[in-house]
């Protein structure tokens, strides 16, 4: 006589607890102190698709140093690195990424400005191709960039927090970088005007 299988153990639980452990919140790493902080958006299909690819790099490919540190965009991985000049802090955070090739520019760069509670336009090209977007928003909730922004040299390029958190892990922005907004805190508070970027 065989037993019965007990419920926790039923397929329709196996399929429920699958699929509660692909929708688990999205993961940010603290390398530094080799703890994962749990975040508390949903995660994409695309973020659960590109998790595999986010990982720990070393700085020296990609820069010939670390004065007042390093950030790596890597927009196939849809990843940002961050290391500090002492080398004592490295960070991993996932990003969105340009829509498109032609919106996507790669090449060394820097930050020139640091802004909390960012002012929007739209620009040229942006109203050409969505001419009922607003000429101008405000900081708050519905500013595209989030909370905070670090300003590149190019003009009109950000790395930026966002309020739509579906956007990380995706091709999703019109040429900038867009964060978490918990995780552009965090970057506005370690990077530097003079911080050294680098996207690939």
């Amino acid at each position: 006589m065989t037993k019965a299988i007990p419920d926790k153990w039923s397929r329709r639980a196996f399929l429920a607890g699958t699929a509660a452990a692909i929708g688990a919140p999205a993961l940010a790493q603290d390398v530094n102190s080799a703890t994962t902080i749990e975040m508390e958006q949903d995660v994409t299909e695309s973020v659960r698709h590109n998790i595999s690819s986010f990982r720990a790099l070393q700085w020296q490919p990609y820069f010939s140093n670390l004065r007042n540190g390093a950030i790596l965009v890597d927009t196939n991985s849809r990843a940002l690195h961050y290391w500090s000049e002492d080398e004592s802090i490295y960070k991993l955070y996932p990003t969105s990424v340009p829509m498109t090739e032609e919106l996507t520019r790669r090449g060394r760069t820097s930050v020139v400005q640091k802004v909390v509670g960012p002012e929007w336009r739209p620009t040229p090209s942006m109203l050409e191709r969505n001419p009922d977007w607003p000429h101008y928003v405000g900081p708050g909730p519905d500013n595209p960039l989030g909370t905070h922004a670090l300003y590149l040299s190019w003009t009109y390029y950000r790395i930026h927090g966002t309020h739509d958190t579906r956007k990380i892990g995706r091709r999703s922005s019109n040429g900038c970088i867009g964060l978490y907004n918990e995780h552009i805190q965090e970057l506005f508070k370690l990077a530097k005007v003079g911080t050294q970027v680098l996207l690939v």
